[in-house]
């Protein structure tokens, strides 16, 4: 520490500097204010002011800067005398020492604070030498989540290999070495991904050494099979079709991110995307944005139109044309008229690629859906009616006169400007109406009055929608080939109902329905939905499950399902190829609905257009209301495919669990086969030729070998905890049974939920809810037991007689299936099954088999109910055997006094070998045979059943002491069962003896058939 001071006097003409210690100024005397009084120089000092300073001068250890001003030179007497006149006086022994002192504290004072500067630098120099020694200090540490496992889906391949490689990235301390990081790789996978790792991990003992080599396997085996090796591809055929903007926007981004194309490819492609309505909307708003831009002003216009869909349906009527106004009219750039010639190959694929209809080339809808199409005309509107119209809506409706009630399909049509119904149901229903006078005359697209207008309406109809909501009507009488009744622009301007067009429902009934139309006492509520335009049946779901609606969507139906385990795979043959098919030549009405078809299903992403070598082919068959069914050739295929061997349901047993319900709900799904993806890097296999193009499934399609093998396992693992408890099912069709209404309401909501929960859904206009008797497989179910279809009694009664070898095969297979409800059905068979022994190239008809095809079919029309057999009841089995064939009953005792109902019919033909056996053998193959066919039920029964025969031989069979080698069989078989024998004469057991004794003549005239040759007889 340096104590400066400057020194002014007011004598001294120049300074001078002096410098020197504290110690050597022994006349140095400190007085308050700061004053300093020199006495051993000739020195004056006026003012003094000190402060420290840290750092000494350079080059000098003293304390004190002393600055003063010299005074002039003079003799020493003078000076002296001088000095003793100015100066003050002289400072005392006790100020010195009180001065010395405190420079002698000042000065411990100073050592001091050098001391503990010397420790502070020593614990400095401590603390930065522990510091340097330090490590260098770590990052801070960052969570990572585990990788989500990867189940083999093509989708999820390449972000599962980036979730792995940043973790492995930034989680090295985790895994010591290589073959632990492969391990814990091995942990991620599942399913179909697992499956393969197991086989191929020790065939390949690289995966356990290098994770980017196990990576790579799996990128090379999931990722390019899946059809998304081609991203250009994908980004051009991808359409938004029912998702929002914001969720098709996702995908979208994702390809064009592995695309590499510019913006502007990339605007042009997302824009054509898009639905038209969007399109519409964003074709106003042209601005010169960028990529991005665009996606994120579809998403808001998307969410506009969805949030306010009234303002969307009066933007989009005002581009619907209407006839009463010329000015308004829009004529489709090429209508489609009835002389026109085809359309060339270049106007399709300008058609296609602009979303534009087949028929008419207006925008909007499909050639299927469009208004211009009819049957007898070119297109033509009557008065107001608006004829292109982007969308159209409709509703079930119920007209009532004094002698009928009609459930109709109602289009709601706002440029119509009057209420129409169809002139064909006028006449079918023999509809009351009247003439108009004048009649109105129909004009066409081009304004022209046509020569036939509007003649009759009909008298005052009552109109109900819904339950609630009723009025009195007059409908104009129309040629309108595709709707039933259509509601104008009178019928609303009256009601002025709240309408959802984008829901597709009403909503609210006007002040004026509240008071004039809807019933004052309400009634339970059903149903009351708005259709799309190509679904006439009305759709009644009860109320039970009405918030499961989602599972009745037929929109739904028709999106692409998700990848399941439970994919369809197409195993070849080794070194087995699928052939190629020709191109099957089509009429010009087939042309139009494999247009219709491809688009569709395009749309929809049910297929894709295809590079495969395989190329089944392509055709049609007549439905039978006369429509055209799409159907693939795909023998060849079949031919080379490893075959599922997946059982179907046996259908008899099935129905045996019956025997207790009375309540019952009929499920069929929807486009069921298309419900489940084709497996990934299959769909090559499925591919087809059209006149059109190459295209390829990426769902099931109907005529794969193994299609209803998959389907049923499927079915049967979603629902295994109901199958056999409550739930039948056959494939597509689910049967629901219940003792009681309350638990059956239960049961089809945790069948409709499970369903719902799998993305399968049901067509419901084909449904049946809460009834007591259903057609089910060909059998007519109800609590009193199952019977043949009248349906189908009524198919077999009117069967012509057959002429070939096809038609009575065809025949007898029919019977054959319901052969259990006709007693002595192989007997009386007989004569026709005989027709084809030894494989006759010609039918050669007979009398006996002509009086067997009648006997046959009239048994069909006297086939009785067959009870539901009960294991609580005791089993009677009435059996018999005559010289051509065996029978028997399984039979039950019902009700008081116990009267014996039977549960089934056995009956079969014996044998060339069985023929020779005598006649207690054949009596005991019988009880063998029939025992056998219904062991399921015999075969540990609560009770002991009881077996009826007309051979008294039968009853001592178990106590039998000498037996051949055959009947030792069937006694040890017998050992199983616990039955009791019956004897009962022939001529009291009618029923079983039919079964057997109604034998074919030709059957007595054949010779017998040696086992061994007559050379080795001795």
């Amino acid at each position: 520490m340096i104590l400066l001071c400057f020194l002014t006097t007011v004598f001294l003409d120049f300074p001078i500097g002096l410098f020197a210690c504290v110690d050597c100024y022994y006349g140095l005397t400190l007085l308050p204010g700061f004053s300093l009084r020199l006495t051993d120089y000739p020195w004056t000092v006026e003012r003094l002011d000190c402060f420290l300073v840290t750092d000494p001068l350079p080059g000098y250890a003293c304390m004190f800067s002393v600055v003063c001003n010299k005074l002039p030179q003079m003799d020493s007497n003078a000076a002296s005398a001088s000095s003793l006149q100015n100066t003050s006086p002289t400072l005392n022994p006790a100020e010195v020492s009180n001065l010395q002192a405190a420079f002698a504290y000042q000065s411990e004072l100073l050592k001091s604070y050098q001391e503990q500067l010397a420790k502070l630098q020593s614990v400095n120099e401590h603390l930065t030498h522990y510091v340097r020694s330090l490590p260098p200090p770590m990052p801070s540490t960052v969570s990572f989540a585990l990788p989500n496992k990867f189940d083999g889906t093509a989708e999820q391949c390449k972000g599962f290999v980036r979730q792995v490689k940043l973790y492995f990235e930034y989680q090295q301390d985790r895994f010591e070495s290589e073959e632990k990081r492969c391990a814990f790789l091995m942990t991620l996978l599942t399913g179909r991904a697992l499956d393969w790792a197991s086989a191929v991990w020790d065939a390949d003992p690289q995966l356990k050494k290098s994770v980017e080599y196990f990576l790579l396997q799996i990128q090379e085996v999931f990722e390019y099979p899946a059809g998304g090796r081609d991203i250009s591809t994908q980004l051009i055929h991808a359409k938004q079709g029912n998702r929002t903007a914001a969720e098709y926007a996702i995908e979208f981004r994702t390809l064009a991110a592995q695309s590499g194309w510019n913006d502007v490819s990339l605007k042009a492609i997302f824009y054509n995307s898009l639905n038209i309505d969007l399109q519409t909307e964003l074709a106003c708003r042209r601005e010169n944005s960028s990529f991005s831009e665009l996606i994120n002003l579809t998403i808001k216009i998307d969410n506009l139109m969805r949030q306010s869909p009234k303002q969307r349906s009066s933007k989009s009527n005002r581009h619907m044309s209407s006839i009463g106004d010329p000015a308004t009219e829009q004529t489709p750039s090429e209508p489609m008229q009835l002389n026109a010639s085809r359309l060339t190959e270049e106007e399709r694929v300008r058609r296609r690629l602009n979303h534009l209809c087949f028929y008419c080339g207006g925008p909007g809808h499909r050639s299927n859906g469009c208004s211009l199409k009819s049957k007898n005309s070119s297109g033509v509107n009557i008065k107001n009616l608006s004829l292109l119209q982007y969308k159209s809506l409709t509703l079930p409706v119920t007209i009532r006169t004094d002698t009928l009630s009609l459930d109709l399909t109602a289009m709601i049509d706002s440029g119509a400007a009057l209420n129409l119904i169809n002139q064909d149901i006028v006449k079918k229903y023999n509809i009351p109406t009247q003439p108009c006078i004048p009649p109105i005359q129909i004009k066409a697209i081009n304004d022209t009055l046509i020569d036939h207008g509007i003649h009759h309406q009909t008298k005052t109809v009552t109109l109900q929608i819904g339950l609630l909501h009723q009025e009195s009507i007059t409908l104009y009488v129309v040629d309108s080939p595709k709707y039933e009744v259509i509601l104008g622009f009178p019928w609303l301007s009256i009601h002025d109902p709240d309408i959802s067009w984008f829901q597709g429902e009403l909503t609210h009934w006007s002040r004026f329905c509240m008071e004039n139309c809807l019933l004052a006492q309400p009634q339970p509520c059903l149903t009351t939905s708005i259709e799309s335009p190509d679904t006439q049946v009305k759709i009644t779901i009860p109320s039970h499950y009405q918030d499961l609606s989602e599972v009745f969507s037929k929109t739904k139906a028709t999106q692409l399902p998700p990848h399941r385990p439970w994919d369809c795979a197409i195993e070849l043959l080794p070194n087995a190829m699928p052939p190629k098919s020709k191109v099957y030549p089509l009429s010009r009405m087939e042309d139009q609905a494999m247009e219709d078809y491809i688009e569709e299903a395009l749309e929809s992403g049910f297929i894709r257009v295809s590079t495969s070598p395989a190329a089944a082919g392509f055709f049609f068959v007549s439905k039978k209301d006369g429509g055209l069914r799409p159907c693939i050739d795909y023998r060849g295929l079949n031919n080379v495919t490893v075959k599922f061997r997946y059982p179907l349901p046996l259908v008899p047993p099935a129905l045996e669990q019956l025997r207790e319900a009375t309540i019952y709900t009929k499920l069929d799904l929807r486009s069921a086969y298309n419900l489940i993806r084709i497996k990934e890097g299959d769909e090559w296999k499925t591919a087809f030729l059209t006149t059109r193009g190459h295209y390829e499934y990426q769902v099931m399609p109907y005529g794969l070998a193994n299609a209803p093998a998959v389907f049923q396992s499927f079915i049967n693992e979603i629902l295994k905890d109901f199958m056999n408890k409550f739930v039948i099912a056959y494939i597509d069709d689910i049967l629901i049974f219940s003792k009681s209404e309350a638990e059956h309401i239960t049961h089809v909501r945790a069948v409709l939920s499970r369903l719902l929960d799998h993305q399968l859904y049901v067509k419901a206009e084909k449904c049946e809810f809460h009834v007591h008797q259903t057609s089910f497989l060909g059998y007519q179910v109800s609590h009193q037991g199952v019977k043949m279809d009248s349906s189908k009694i009524q198919a077999v009664t009117e069967w012509p007689q057959p002429s070939t070898i096809k038609e009575l095969q065809r025949f007898l297979g029919f019977a054959n299936f319901y052969r259990r409800f006709i007693r002595n059905y192989s007997t009386i068979a007989a004569p026709l099954t005989s027709l084809l022994k030894n494989k006759p190239k010609k039918l050669c008809w007979t009398e006996g088999a002509d009086r067997a095809f009648s006997t046959l079919k009239a048994s069909f029309t006297s086939a009785p109910i067959l009870k539901h057999p009960d294991p609580e009841l005791p089993f009677v089995v009435e059996v018999d055997a005559s010289d051509c064939g065996i029978g028997a009953i399984l039979s039950q005792r019902h009700g008081q006094p116990g009267k014996l109902h039977p549960c089934a019919f056995y009956s079969r033909k014996l044998t060339s070998a069985e023929r020779n056996y005598d006649v207690g053998n054949k009596e005991l193959l019988s009880m063998k045979a029939a025992i056998e066919e219904w062991r399921h039920w015999l075969e540990g029964a609560k009770h002991p059943f009881q077996v009826i025969t007309n051979h008294k031989n039968l009853e001592y069979i178990k106590g039998a002491k000498r037996l051949n080698p055959r009947q030792a069989r069937w006694a040890l078989f017998f050992t199983r069962f616990n039955f009791t024998v019956t004897y009962r004469p022939g001529s009291k057991n009618s029923k079983a003896d039919a079964l057997s004794r109604q034998h074919d003549p030709h059957l007595d005239l054949l010779p017998p058939e040696p086992i061994l040759p007559p050379t080795v007889i001795l």
